[in-house]
């Protein structure tokens, strides 16, 4: 079991607020959502998560521990791992020097997305949008990481190979935070906490199935 959270958290982009002190809880192993159109803060909230921007005012826990001035490059040598929406791959090496950044193995993450397999001498940078995307999570997987948190996973994927992602991240032994526009379709039926936020405020916290209803 690993848990984070976010109390009373508040970011601020310059003059502007981008979240007015939320709270928010991510238990482990499971999936949590953070849903909202942009300009919600649902982004924020998940780069607070990272620490890759800094709160003022609030406190990011992990585990109950205060984590809020722990540094982002600290918080994934502790077993953090952030999959941002954009940049999250190094376009100038090929898809196989990627994953060995993660692991010297590559298979497993080959076996959860075969179609990488004759994409490995192939630089990045010239993949497609989901061709990225499944070579950022890739990453992810091969980290084995205690908390994972993935801006948007299934962009620019089609809906059999977004089923699949959504497949593999409910199936980490991890705490697992997306952050989406809308509640994907693969995440129907399946058990999930979600956080509903628009303009910076939590409007509904429950179970996807609860969303739906």
């Amino acid at each position: 079991m690993t848990t984070v959270a976010l109390r009373h958290a508040r970011v601020r982009y310059g003059p502007l607020e981008a979240l007015h002190g939320i709270g928010l809880t991510a238990p482990g192993p499971g999936l949590t959502v953070l849903l909202g159109r942009n300009g919600s803060g649902r982004t924020t909230a998940l780069r607070a998560l990272a620490g890759t921007v800094p709160l003022s005012g609030g406190a990011v826990l992990w585990d109950g521990a205060d984590v809020t001035r722990v540094p982002a490059y600290e918080r994934a040598r502790r077993g953090m791992c952030l999959v941002p929406e954009r940049r999250a791959v190094f376009g100038s090496l090929t898809v196989r020097e990627n994953l060995e950044l993660a692991a010297p193995d590559p298979s497993v993450a080959l076996d959860a997305y075969p179609q990488l397999r004759p994409l490995l001498r192939r630089r990045a940078g010239t993949l497609s949008g989901g061709e990225q995307r499944m070579l950022a999570l890739s990453r992810a997987l091969l980290a084995r990481a205690r908390v994972v948190l993935v801006d948007e996973p299934a962009q620019g994927m089609s809906p059999a190979v977004a089923a699949r992602t959504y497949a593999l991240l409910g199936a980490l032994d991890a705490c697992v935070v997306v952050a989406e526009q809308r509640l994907p379709p693969a995440l129907r039926g399946r058990p999930a906490i979600v956080y509903e936020l628009r303009r910076g405020a939590v409007v509904f916290a429950g179970e996807a199935g609860e969303l739906d209803a």
